[in-house]
């Protein structure tokens, strides 16, 4: 009974974890069209025409969705070589919170709307598909922003003074009776005009007050670009950082690509990322 019971836990894991076999993928497939299908009612939910004509209906069909994610779920649990850690993985804890939002909507209304984390769960394509043979680009780009994180700092600090100086002047300037009742208020138009949004809900009438809108939308214009620039110049950095890794073993010739297996300088043989 152990044995057959372990070839039924082997079977099962091959086709939910695995994508090598055709089932797998098919499972996998089958499964984000249930996630797309699933989100999707809830979006169509919030209309109110779809909603008073097919709510009923919506909400039988979501249950059933609940019912296909809740037996994935247990089977998940129950074919896993390790239980515990999958729980506690990411895609675990995805897996647990996309169903636990229908239970919770019958003892509090409202926390259905909260299914759209089974949106997260759509993160498995990369597996069916095989784009995980990106993540080394993905592990640039993520480096790339961590090297940038305190200039992007001290330049979000930098922007957040300009936005209280310019906040604090157009409060002064236009006043209540323009719209800006208040420091918050002024904030909230600043940094609007500084981002070059332009809502237009709160416009200043003085003359002062629009020469200073115009100032303010310069400078939106003049710093919008300063993060990308940052960014970028990281970017290159870690692209370069990479190259220099890598080493011809017969010319000693550095720079190849990333991807490259010999040297496009003598044909040798690439040493292998360090």
């Amino acid at each position: 009974m152990d044995a057959n019971d372990d070839t039924l836990r082997l079977k099962l894991r091959q086709v939910i974890f695995g994508t090598e076999t055709k089932a797998g993928r098919y499972f996998d497939l089958a499964l984000i069209v249930c996630i797309v299908l699933s989100v999707s009612l809830v979006f169509l939910d919030t209309i109110d025409s779809v909603h008073s004509q097919y709510g009923d209906l919506i909400r039988i069909v979501e249950w059933f969705f609940t019912g296909i994610f809740t037996l994935e779920y247990l089977l998940r649990l129950y074919c896993s070589a390790q239980p515990v850690k999958y729980a506690r993985s990411f895609y675990g804890v995805v897996d647990l919170l996309s169903i636990l939002p229908s239970y919770l909507a019958l003892v509090f209304p409202g926390a259905s709307f909260t299914l759209v984390i089974r949106v997260l769960r759509l993160f498995r394509i990369f597996r069916v598909l095989k784009l995980l043979r990106y993540l080394s680009e993905g592990n640039i780009l993520l480096r790339a922003m961590m090297q940038s994180s305190r200039k992007v700092f001290l330049f979000f600090f930098s922007v957040s003074l300009i936005v209280m100086v310019l906040s604090a002047v157009m409060y002064v300037v236009e006043g209540p009776e323009h719209g800006f009742t208040s420091m918050p208020k002024s904030i909230y138009w600043t940094i609007v005009t500084i981002t070059t949004v332009g809502y237009g809900d709160i416009t200043p009438q003085t003359t002062l007050g629009q020469a200073i809108a115009a100032l303010t939308m310069l400078i939106g214009y003049s710093i919008i670009a300063i993060p990308t620039g940052i960014l970028t110049a990281e970017i290159s950095q870690e692209i370069v950082r990479k190259k220099d890794l890598r080493r011809c073993s017969n010319c000693l010739k550095m720079g190849h690509e990333v991807e490259a297996l010999y040297c496009d300088k003598c044909g040798g043989e690439l040493e292998k990322d360090l």
